[in-house]
């Protein structure tokens, strides 16, 4: 039965693939990918795209129908009713790079990473095909190690059910790029909220891990603990602006009303840790600290109702730098 919240999230839209990278010299990484691939991908992006090859876009004229500028640096419209007083609506997308602690990579070995697009992005999934394509020819990591981009594969979530308290899925993935003919089959599944099998599930316990470090705001700070509302808002706050901006759809909810019923959610059990690392940022020139908490926590209380936003978030991820793979987690498990 469709309820209130999975009927306003039904034009929330995305699609995920699995790109995988052969090594064609000596690729250095870091041991968390996400960073360099999404700096390398904007560098070779906006390479690729720009036609007046400033590099500053906010004086840019066409910055209202650049792709780049649409894709990596998503301006809010002129004529927007939110996020009035930020320079950036949130991207429209996510790069999640292999979890593997591995940083050398030897020629003919494989690096794979996973990439969701959300909205109207989809439809710019050639622009990103290219894109890695190019970057593998300019390199990547420490010594700029060159790739070629061997296949792109669409992941299809398939429909979940519960399992002796678990969630098992069937997620099938199917060529639709080959390196080897550059021809690109547009016959992939786009996935809706329906498709994440959370339906008739009203559980009154649930485990989630945090992978990737997680960060999270709660009244302009970092969270380092975890409360139910925190995560809920700052996931709340994200699909929602996701949905304004990229998928044509303002949620018709009562925010607050909605903030205060999740603070009834409280904390059954909890093993989350601080995990630091550093990112090397191209536009501020500088070195910055990106650490988050990962490890799971399980909640109790009436969680129906949040279901389709938890069951998305593992698609989208939550909180800060979302985009090179931050904030992903994985529902554990459920019980009623």
């Amino acid at each position: 039965m469709e309820t209130l919240e999975t009927h306003l999230l039904s034009r929330f839209i995305f699609a995920r693939f699995q790109f995988s990278l052969k090594a064609l010299d000596r690729i250095n990484m870091p041991v968390y990918k996400g960073s360099t691939l999404r700096g390398g991908f904007g560098h070779a992006f906006k390479k690729v795209v720009c036609v007046k090859r400033e590099k500053i876009c906010e004086t840019c004229l066409l910055k209202g129908k650049c792709v780049y500028s649409y894709v990596f640096e998503t301006p809010p419209p002129s004529d927007t009713t939110k996020m009035k007083k930020y320079p950036y609506a949130p991207h429209p997308f996510v790069i999640t790079p292999p979890l593997e602690e591995k940083r050398t990579y030897s020629p003919n070995d494989t690096l794979c990473f996973e990439l969701t697009l959300i909205g109207k992005a989809i439809d710019f999934l050639p622009y990103f095909i290219y894109t890695f394509d190019e970057l593998g020819k300019i390199g990547i990591g420490q010594g700029k190690g060159k790739y070629y981009l061997e296949e792109v594969r669409a992941i299809r979530t398939g429909e979940s059910r519960k399992v002796k308290g678990q969630r098992a899925k069937d997620e099938q993935a199917k060529v639709i790029y080959s390196g080897k003919n550059k021809i690109l089959q547009n016959n992939f599944n786009v996935l809706k909220i329906n498709d994440l099998g959370f339906l008739n599930l009203s559980p009154s316990t649930l485990t989630l891990s945090f992978i990737t470090p997680t960060r999270l705001k709660f009244d302009g700070n970092l969270s380092s603990t975890l409360e139910f509302h925190v995560l809920f808002r700052n996931l709340l706050r994200r699909i929602s602006l996701l949905s304004y901006f990229h998928c044509g759809e303002e949620l018709d909810l009562d925010f607050k009303g909605f903030i205060e019923e999740a603070r009834s959610i409280k904390i059954d059990k909890e093993n989350l840790h601080w995990r630091d690392w550093e990112r090397y940022s191209n536009r501020q020139e500088t070195k910055m600290k990106m650490g988050g908490f990962v490890g799971s926590v399980t909640f109790q209380g009436e969680l129906e109702r949040f279901l389709p936003f938890l069951f998305l978030g593992e698609y989208i991820h939550v909180g800060k730098g979302t985009s090179f793979g931050l904030g992903k987690y994985k529902i554990l498990n459920f019980e009623s």
